[in-house]
């Protein structure tokens, strides 16, 4: 008994501890290595919302948008920074060649792929899937330029997962009678069996059994 009065603690802090983590977080997304690039059915929307001239900081807002005809899971939808590139359209710098991207001091992202990049999740909406041609809610992204370069241009790639199909509903088919063969009949020896035995048990009489069987 006090086993698994003990086990059954555990279970209620585990649940209530999981609750809890969902609520604070909105939802329970999946991790990165979950998702695959869907950069090509869905694209970004940035939208500068702001500029400060005196930290150099710059704030966009980012949505995706959902270009293909399938359903996009919308609480799997994340961007990353893959890259910033200058008025040339260039990436790295031309003599270390490093990224342009450690230039930058990036605020407020959920994280950083294997290869360093930083990402931030996009809000989940009303809905749970994002339908063809439609955007999702934006994400703020904040990029502070260390080197204070006025002009650049961040790009991002998209990452999520497909709502899987619906499975097709399995019908029933109903068995087909073979040519020649037809339901069968109860035979006398099975139906006098049965008046006998109703006989017996008093549901008829052997008077009300004949009448029936005249002609």
């Amino acid at each position: 008994m006090t086993r698994l009065y003990l086990s059954k603690i555990v279970l209620r802090v585990f649940l209530c501890t999981a609750t809890l983590l969902t609520s604070i977080t909105g939802f329970a997304a999946p991790s990165l290595d979950q998702l695959t690039d869907l950069t090509g059915n869905a694209s970004v929307v940035v939208t500068l919302k702001g500029r400060d001239n005196f930290t150099s900081e710059y704030r966009y807002d980012v949505s995706v948008r959902n270009h293909s005809a399938d359903l996009l899971i919308a609480d799997s939808l994340v961007i990353v920074l893959d890259k910033i590139a200058n008025l040339a359209g260039a990436d790295r710098e031309g003599l270390t060649g490093e990224s342009f991207l450690k230039r930058f001091d990036i605020l407020g992202q959920d994280g950083e792929t294997d290869d360093g990049k930083p990402f931030f999740r996009i809000p989940l909406g009303p809905t749970p899937d994002l339908g063809p041609l439609a955007d999702s809610l934006p994400v703020t992204v904040r990029l502070r330029n260390k080197d204070y370069v006025s002009v650049f241009t961040p790009s991002f790639k998209v990452l999520g997962q497909k709502r899987p199909p619906p499975e097709p509903k399995q019908t029933q088919a109903a068995s087909p009678v073979q040519p020649g063969i037809t339901p069968s009949t109860p035979s006398r020896n099975s139906i006098d069996k049965l008046t006998q035995l109703l006989i017996k048990k008093g549901v008829i009489t052997e008077e009300e059994w004949r009448k029936t069987n005249q002609p």
